[in-house]
This record gives C-alpha cells, sequence and structure tokens, in this order.
C-alpha cells in the first residue's frame, strides 16, 4: 500500500498562523479525565460472559446466531448458507478462507472473490450475489456489531449489497464494547500500523422504523444476517 509524504508542514502551519496574527502554533493536549465510566462497562467480564451478551442482543437486531468449532466450521457454514438459499456468494479476498479450509463449504455455489484489479466490476459482482460473508476484526458484544476494516482486497459492497450476509466471529474478537474497539484501533495506529480509510460497524441486518416507528428490517441492505462464532481460544 502506498503512502503519502508530508512536505513543508511547518512552512504551511506557519503561513496560516501568521494570517491570524499568531507567531508559534499551539499544542494540543489529550484531556486526562477522572472519571470514565465506559471503561467500567462489563470490566470483568470473562469471554464466555461477552459471548452470552453478543448471543442476547442478536435476538433483538434479528441476526442468527451460531457457535462452533474451527473443525466444524465448514460444516456449519455450508448449513448458513444452503439456509439462506444458496446461490451466487461473493467473499473478500482473505487468507483465512483458506486457513480455515472453507472452501468446500462453497463447492456447490457460484463463488466471486473481490479483486480491486476489476474496480467497479466487484460492484457488479455484489450486487448479483445472493451472500455476501467476512470476517468480523472486532465484535462488540454490548450492540453485537462487527468492525469491517475495508481496504482494496476487502470491499465493503460485499456485506451491504447481497441479499443476505454471514459474519464468521472468531471468539477471541469479543470486546465489550465501543470503548474497547477503539482503544485496540488507536493502538494500531500508534504502533504504525497502516489501516484502512474505511471502517465499518455493522450491527445485524438494515433496520428502519421511520414511519409511524413500524420497524422493517433490510431496507437499504441485507434482508437477513448470521454471525457465525468460532471458538478459537
Amino acid at each position: 500500500m502506498m503512502t503519502g509524504i508530508i512536505q513543508n508542514r511547518d512552512v504551511f502551519m506557519k503561513n496560516i498562523a501568521s494570517q491570524y496574527g499568531r507567531t508559534s502554533k499551539k499544542e494540543v493536549k489529550r484531556p486526562q479525565w477522572v472519571y470514565r465510566p465506559q471503561d467500567e462497562v462489563m470490566k470483568s467480564a470473562s469471554t464466555d460472559d461477552l459471548l452470552f451478551v453478543l448471543k442476547e442482543h442478536c435476538k433483538r437486531i434479528h441476526t442468527d446466531f451460531y457457535q462452533t468449532s474451527v473443525s466444524n466450521l465448514p460444516t456449519t457454514l455450508r448449513y448458513v448458507i444452503n439456509e439462506f438459499g444458496g446461490g451466487r456468494i461473493i467473499l473478500p479476498k482473505d487468507d483465512r478462507f483458506m486457513e480455515y479450509g472453507l472452501s468446500e463449504s462453497m463447492a456447490d455455489h457460484h463463488v466471486d472473490v473481490w479483486d480491486y484489479t476489476k474496480g467497479r466490476e466487484n460492484i457488479k459482482l455484489a450486487e448479483k450475489a445472493n451472500i455476501g460473508i467476512t470476517f468480523s476484526e472486532i465484535t462488540l458484544a454490548e450492540s453485537a456489531t462487527v468492525v469491517l476494516f475495508s481496504d482494496r482486497n476487502k470491499g465493503r459492497t460485499v456485506c451491504m449489497l447481497p441479499k443476505t450476509y454471514i459474519s464468521i466471529i472468531p471468539k477471541s474478537s469479543i470486546v465489550p464494547r465501543m470503548t474497547q474497539a477503539a482503544q485496540l484501533i488507536r493502538g494500531k495506529v500508534e504502533t504504525g500500523e497502516i489501516l484502512p480509510t474505511c471502517i465499518n460497524f455493522i450491527t445485524g441486518p438494515s433496520n428502519s422504523a421511520d414511519i409511524e416507528m413500524d420497524l422493517v428490517v433490510g431496507v437499504h441492505g441485507p434482508v437477513r444476517a448470521a454471525y457465525i462464532i468460532v471458538e478459537d481460544k
């Protein structure tokens, strides 16, 4: 991935400061809060506790929940694919599909893999697909939200345009809530890891209750969604 190079930044900033009558730039310090209640929510919860919270919240967001082992993941995925009607499937270019031996699960279906060299053709393939499948990078137990890092090999339309969506969730990816997800992402940035400019937070199928507060599922995205938890720890 190519990275940009910043040149003449100090000269540029001094020029702007001079236009406002300032002689030097001000250092902005991160505030240190005495009380941080967001850190206390489910602070002592075990991974199994978080898994229970995630499972219960899946009921509220109309998302099917499955739990399986690494060895049984191919069988579970095949079952969920058939439950969603099979047909065309689209995947991101992700080595984990091979690592978990999932090719056999999709052998009876037409599978397209996101390829950045195809440009907008990827969008057309996603529109035709019945099922989009991705891995969750971080998973929020409190809201049953999966976090996806979208880069040139993992287009965001994989999970947004197909009729149904399956998220494969490593158990080790589960954290209490948005607070911990943000901390993990910030930690990656601070260690110099290059993250994609698009990070998606997805909570089940799309929902809308704008009209007379009548809930409608699948208005502007997948009509159905399923989470498959993999016992990887």
